[in-house]
């Protein structure tokens, strides 16, 4: 099968191209080489190289830079989506999109099932859920990967600070009451390798299983990382303001994958295995 990943350059699109490289052709593409908000450029490049799939992976994920500007995030995140639901649509291809759980406003008390209604509270969210919409309605084709808490090998996520944080001495204060599914991006890459295998098209939540506050999984961190005796002070998000303020309780349910035989690893292994991978031996 011949892919086009977007955002082939950032973390989450480096370890897909890893995943799929040796099954699959795949082509890379970056902000550089395609500018999803324009539509003749989106159709002229889908066009010329024909891929059997569209993995759209290309966001913009600051989530405080989308807040401070809204109408980034909406061109971006939902109307760039929009230009190449329509595009794929319109030659043929499939399209699978990665979202988010800020789609979801937090609120309903227990784990996001795939067909849970969506309610964000944040131009991130918002712009997520628009491009959600957007492809849904325009091309039947279509995977909805909804996922959270990315963290990669290299990266800069919570993770990284939080070790980094440690390393210096600083005092760490990390909230309680923000909960969802750390996901590593290895894991994800290679449940939408199974994925995209099935054909079977539909909305999905791919997520390591389990799910910890923002506090707990900083702890655990630390212990696993050699810094048991570093304190981390409780607090609530109301005394971490930010420009985006989160969803504070969105664990994201698989149950579609699940049902295929996709399952990721539960956090925990994950979290050892990417401090492994950070320093080998």
């Amino acid at each position: 099968m011949k892919i086009l990943i977007t955002g082939a350059s950032g973390k989450l699109g480096s370890a897909l191209q890893t995943a799929l490289r040796a099954e699959h052709d795949t082509i890379g593409t970056n902000s550089a080489t395609l500018d999803i908000t324009d539509y003749a450029a989106c159709r002229q490049r889908l066009a010329d190289l024909q891929p059997d799939l569209l993995l759209h992976a290309a966001a913009y994920t600051d989530v405080n830079g989308c807040a401070q500007d809204p109408q980034k995030a909406l061109r971006i995140n939902g109307l760039g989506t929009q230009n190449l639901a329509a595009v794929t649509a319109q030659l043929g291809i499939a399209m699978l999109y990665i979202s988010s759980n800020e789609v979801f406003d937090g609120k309903l008390g227990r784990a996001y099932h795939e067909y849970d209604a969506a309610k964000p509270i944040n131009a991130y969210g918002w712009g997520k859920w628009y491009g959600e919409r957007a492809l849904a309605e325009v091309n039947p084709r279509h995977y909805i990967v909804r996922t959270a808490w990315l963290f990669a090998p290299g990266g800069d996520n919570f993770i990284h600070a939080i070790r980094q944080a440690a390393r210096r001495g600083r005092e760490l204060r990390v909230v309680t009451n923000e909960i969802s599914n750390p996901t590593y991006t290895r894991d994800l890459a290679a449940a939408i390798r199974l994925l995209i295998q099935s054909d079977r098209y539909g909305t999905y939540h791919l997520v390591n299983e389990g799910a910890v506050s923002r506090w707990g999984l900083a702890r655990f961190t630390l212990n696993e990382a050699g810094f048991a005796d570093t304190a981390i002070t409780r607090i609530s998000s109301h005394q971490w303001q930010r420009p985006s303020q989160p969803p504070e309780y969105t664990p994201l349910a698989n149950i579609a994958a699940a049902s295929l035989g996709i399952r990721l690893r539960p956090w925990q292994e994950a979290v050892r295995a990417f401090i492994a991978d950070e320093e080998p031996g």
